[in-house]
């Protein structure tokens, strides 16, 4: 579906970092150029807000993490690890990402999901049509909802590209048919490159947080 983008659209950009993470992990063992999705996803409009939903581990290794998003324009918020008895493991921003998106939508000529998850097609569906605000997606293709993709009023498939969206990429990858990005498994990664610049190797803090492989 062809959009309208242009200069003066206020845009915010609400980021699901554990699904584009497990997404560029199981796809292409490579781990995010958080930078560059934003910077694609904005297409030179105005960024009224980039938010990214976080978790924070027991040990707070991620902290690294949280300031290289921050470094690059990206607000965090942060939820806490749950464990549970049995040593399970949960953590889940999903209502509180859709929650975000309808109380900014007001201020937004377009709201950006950077996911490829179906759980928010009603989000989607609400903003569109009772919000009247243009809702675009960016994610992994491959790993993405398809009824997501139809809902939205334009997908950008980081696969027509991954090289731009993923640090260290060298080409390759591995597709796994049947595979879905996962909601319950969670972990995040970033680089502290500028927008506007193309990360290298050497600049890579990522850091994964479940620890789950």
């Amino acid at each position: 579906m062809a959009i309208i983008k242009h200069k003066s659209q206020r845009v915010g950009i609400f980021i699901d970092t554990q699904n584009l993470y497990h997404s560029a992990k199981n796809l292409y063992k490579s781990k995010v150029n958080f930078g560059n999705v934003v910077k694609e996803a904005v297409a030179g409009r105005q960024l009224i807000r980039a938010v990214a939903y976080v978790i924070r581990t027991e040990s707070e290794e991620e902290k690294g993490f949280f300031e290289a998003l921050n470094k690059i324009g990206i607000e965090t918020k942060v939820k806490d690890i749950r464990v549970f008895a049995g040593g399970a493991k949960k953590a889940d921003w999903d209502i509180g990402m859709a929650i975000d998106a309808i109380a900014m939508s007001e201020k937004l000529d377009a709201i950006i999901l950077a996911t490829g998850d179906g759980d928010f097609v009603p989000l989607v569906e609400y903003l569109r049509y009772t919000q009247g605000t243009q809702v675009e997606v960016i994610a992994f293709g491959r790993s993405a909802s398809g009824q997501l993709r139809e809902a939205v009023d334009d997908f950008i498939d980081m696969c027509d590209n991954p090289k731009n969206f993923l640090i260290g990429y060298r080409g390759g990858g591995r597709w796994m048919p049947g595979f879905t990005s996962g909601t319950n498994d969670r972990a995040q990664s970033a680089d502290t490159s500028p927008l506007n610049t193309e990360s290298r190797d050497d600049e890579d803090p990522a850091i994964k947080l479940s620890g789950e492989e």
